[in-house]
């Protein structure tokens, strides 16, 4: 009666309500949907190749928004540029940025690898409140480790 897929999703909406997380009860929520209404085909493959840069870019938009709004302008930056938190936030950015880069890589190249990062990332989710950020900066991660794990064996 229900696929593998279908009892997979339902455990994961499961873990979602008991850890009351309302971003991956809407994501597993849309996924079951669409699978039951038989578009899963085009529509999955669609979003797999899609998603990790439309997130970024609605991510990169939230963060943005206080731009826009004009919440933070030049006069903000310069301020903060005067902090060393600044400057360890700046530097932060850019190995988390430069990290991820390679993440992408290992989430294109390496399916195993990937379903075990999704199940971390979904773990995280459900039973710490994480953030669904953890994929690609996961992978990117676990490709320095695995490089750093290569130069030791």
């Amino acid at each position: 009666m229900f696929s593998q897929p279908i009892l997979f999703l339902l455990l994961l909406l499961g873990i979602a309500l008991i850890a009351k997380n309302q971003s991956l009860m809407i994501a597993v929520g849309v996924l079951i949907v669409l699978k039951l209404a038989g578009v899963d085909g085009k529509v999955f493959s669609f979003i797999q190749g899609k998603g990790i840069n439309w997130g970024v870019t609605i991510i990169t938009i939230a963060v943005l928004a206080p731009i826009a709004s004009g919440a933070i302008g030049f006069k903000d930056l310069i301020e903060a540029l005067k902090s060393p938190y600044a400057w360890i936030a700046l530097l932060a950015g850019m190995a988390v940025a430069l990290i991820a880069k390679n993440g992408l890589i290992l989430l294109e190249d390496d399916p195993h690898i990937t379903t075990a990062l999704v199940l971390g990332t979904i773990l995280a989710v459900s039973l710490f409140n994480g953030v669904a950020v953890g994929p690609l900066i996961g992978a990117g991660i676990a490709y320095l480790a695995m490089k750093l794990f290569e130069m030791f064996t």
